[in-house]
């Protein structure tokens, strides 16, 4: 193999790799953990064959030469470097300024408590250790926010993937480790968009995808914190670099088996990721209906990977799914109402496909190509003007709902904006995408889309045909109803997942084809390369503005030492009451979880509760712990001590426009400890 051509097929499949992986981890640790033997010696002994198998697999083979063929050896290997340049420099800034978030207040550290669990122990859900404080008592609970009392147990929220994740780094580098992979699946996501940019684009605008990726602000938000977004654009890009490699071949049958279980498996990290992969079921009857060897394998690896998050969700995370009953059983009846109508497509292709394949022709040499490109520009002003002509409100009507109305008010108190806690500002979900990208990403992104619409009903440019409706259709629907309570950066994970990428992938596209047709034109290879560097700095240069405030600023630092502060004072042999609501929500896990003490919370409950708890708990020759907020707080039980006293910064907060600074962030954890009697 010649120079520029192995070092295409390098990038190629490199940058399947991150995917590869995640795939063959999430194969056999979810069966151990449904099983209860999630153990790091047993996960590792069957993870090194699944992922021998999947890389060699999924890397295997040649790539599509006149998508990777360059013809200048420089250049092929440049842009191979300077990929995986973009890559390491990504992760390691993401390194130096990873977040520590453990004690719990919003999901990072309700995924790092689930992990600290799986890890130390390999099974669900999570014990209420009763027999610590003497068997029941109505005066104890063991809920807060993120984790269910169920019956038979503590139950976390949110899906078991990311946690699967997480404590295999917590195996590998304790509390540090676990953390760590959080900057390592967005680094993972950056290499995967520089090879998906690489197969649509071109290799020479690999680096431009994936430095304009790794700039923006909500990929840095996700990746310095244990969001689920970053594993699963790993599995959501490299799923569509398989898809792109595969061919009509023996070994293109199971490329496309794992594509189509990496697309599956976003499920188990995200159950609102199953929207996200409909346009891929429909893709898999397309093939089907056309006769291609790759359709079938590709469902029943896409049917898999659903079914196993499905699976997971409704026995380990059935709290959740009844949590969020009111979004999940729609998008259950649309997946079905998908599945059906696909099948009905298969039916008519396979019957009347001449007619349809005549039907197709028509179209692509009459005017509706035209007319799909200049709606696809109105849609983008129509979102434009949205603000304008509509003031999105929704009236509380559940516990939810009233919460999260208070909470708005609160922001709305701060940020000196009208109280108003129905308002859900969603019109702006168009402005949150030029907040961090920029407008020039926005124009180029607009343009390409619409232009790679006209190709594609003419018939050109298939390859892009499942990117293209992934892309499209997940960010319509994200942005008439993003789904998430609307304070940033905290609602630009919304945008991460499939916006952001998309957007980035069709600017680059849109940069790409006018730098072709500038040398199209007879300039020179200076001037086109002036050109499209000029270019890639206009879509660049506002997404580093846009970031540039926050991403030279730590959050949540200090957290990981002032939890082992806090399990060092507990010590050994302790069930620990905590009798204030706050510390209750916030470090009821922690205490369970990462100090691995029995924990309960009693707040609201009579001083003798708790004493009469207390004397249990001593009766087992055991020592009751009661921790608070405030001295105050506990020393109706004994001498006070401060166990923790953390002043740290956390993530701002704004409402109608981006975030620009942090805010300040105190907790504090007293301790005391009841005597009998």
């Amino acid at each position: 193999m010649d120079g520029p051509a192995a070092h295409n097929t390098m990038l190629a499949r490199l940058t399947v790799a991150p995917a590869l992986l995640v795939v063959a981890w999430l194969v056999v640790s979810l069966p151990l953990l449904l099983l209860g033997e999630y153990t790091i010696g047993v996960s590792l002994a069957l993870f090194v064959p699944a992922a021998v198998v999947a890389l060699s697999i999924g890397c295997n083979g040649a790539v599509r030469r006149p998508q990777f063929d360059l013809g200048e050896g420089w250049q092929a290997w440049f842009s191979l470097a300077a990929t995986l340049t973009v890559t390491i420099v990504f992760f390691a800034f993401q390194l130096e300024y990873n977040s520590e978030q453990l004690i719990v207040r919003r999901d990072p550290a309700t995924y790092a408590q689930f992990a600290a669990w799986l890890q130390d122990h390999g099974s669900l859900p999570i014990s209420k250790s009763l027999a610590a404080f003497g068997g029941p008592d109505p005066a104890l609970r063991f809920d807060s926010p993120g984790f269910y009392d169920e019956p038979g147990g503590i139950v976390p929220q949110f899906m078991a993937g990311l946690p699967l994740l997480l404590a295999l780094g917590g195996w590998i580098g304790g509390t540090a480790g676990m953390l760590g992979m959080a900057p390592l699946l967005g680094a993972g996501a950056v290499l995967s968009f520089g090879g998906l940019t690489a197969r649509l684009v071109g290799p020479a605008w690999a680096p431009v995808g994936a430095l304009a990726f790794a700039l923006s602000w909500p990929l840095m938000f996700v990746s310095r914190s244990t969001f689920s977004e970053s594993a699963a654009l790993v599995l959501l890009l490299g799923a569509l670099c398989l898809m792109h490699d595969v061919r009509d071949l023996k070994e293109g049958r199971a490329r496309a088996f794992l594509a189509g279980l990496a697309f599956g498996l976003v499920v188990l990290v995200r159950i609102d990721g199953l929207r996200d992969i409909l346009p891929v079921l429909v893709f898999s009857g397309l093939l089907f209906a056309r006769r291609r060897r790759t359709g079938l394998p590709l469902f029943a690896g896409l049917a898999l990977g659903v079914g196993a998050g499905l699976y997971e969700g409704f026995t380990l995370s059935e709290p959740y799914f009844r949590y969020l009953s009111g979004s999940l059983r729609p998008l259950l009846y649309l997946s079905a109402l998908a599945l059906l109508g696909t099948g009905l497509m298969v039916l008519l292709l396979r019957l009347r496909g001449e007619w349809f394949s005549r039907a197709g022709d028509r179209i692509a040499r009459g005017w509706l190509p035209d007319v799909a490109a200049v709606l696809t520009v109105l849609l983008m002003i129509g979102f434009a003007l949205r603000p304008y002509v509509q003031t999105v409100r929704r009236i509380p009507v559940s516990a939810e709902d009233r919460f999260n109305a208070g909470y708005i008010e609160y922001l709305q108190g701060i940020l000196h904006l009208p109280i108003d806690g129905s308002r859900q500002y969603t019109e702006l979900s168009l402005y949150w995408v030029v907040w961090y990208l920029g407008i020039p990403a926005l124009l180029l992104a607009t343009f390409g889309a619409a232009l790679l619409l006209r190709r594609l009903l003419r018939r050109g440019s298939p390859e892009w045909l499942l990117p293209f409706a992934v892309i499209t259709l997940t960010t319509v629907a994200t942005l008439v109803r993003p789904g998430i309570t609307p304070d940033h950066p905290w609602a630009s994970r919304r945008l991460v997942s499939i916006v952001i990428p998309g957007v980035l992938l069709f600017a680059v596209w849109t940069v790409a084809w006018a730098t072709r047709r500038i040398r199209r034109l007879g300039y020179g290879r200076t001037v086109t390369a002036v050109f499209g560097f000029a270019g890639a700095f206009v879509l660049a240069a506002p997404i580093a503005y846009g970031s540039g405030g926050l991403m030279f600023k730590a959050v949540d630092q200090g957290e990981a030492s002032a939890v082992r502060e806090l399990c060092r004072s507990l010590g050994q042999g302790a069930s620990v009451l905590i009798v204030e609501r706050v510390t209750a929500d916030r470090f009821s896990p922690v205490v369970r979880n990462s100090c691995g003490l029995p924990t309960a919370r009693v707040d609201g409950s009579s001083t003798e509760d708790v004493r009469r708890i207390s004397d249990r708990i001593t009766k087992l020759g055991r020592r009751p712990v009661v921790l608070g907020a405030s001295s105050a707080d506990v020393v109706p039980f004994g001498t006070p001590s401060q166990v923790v006293d953390l002043h740290s910064r956390q993530d701002g907060h704004a409402l109608d426009s981006r975030p620009k600074s942090t805010w300040s962030l105190t907790m504090t954890v007293w301790m005391a400890q009841p005597l009998m009697g």
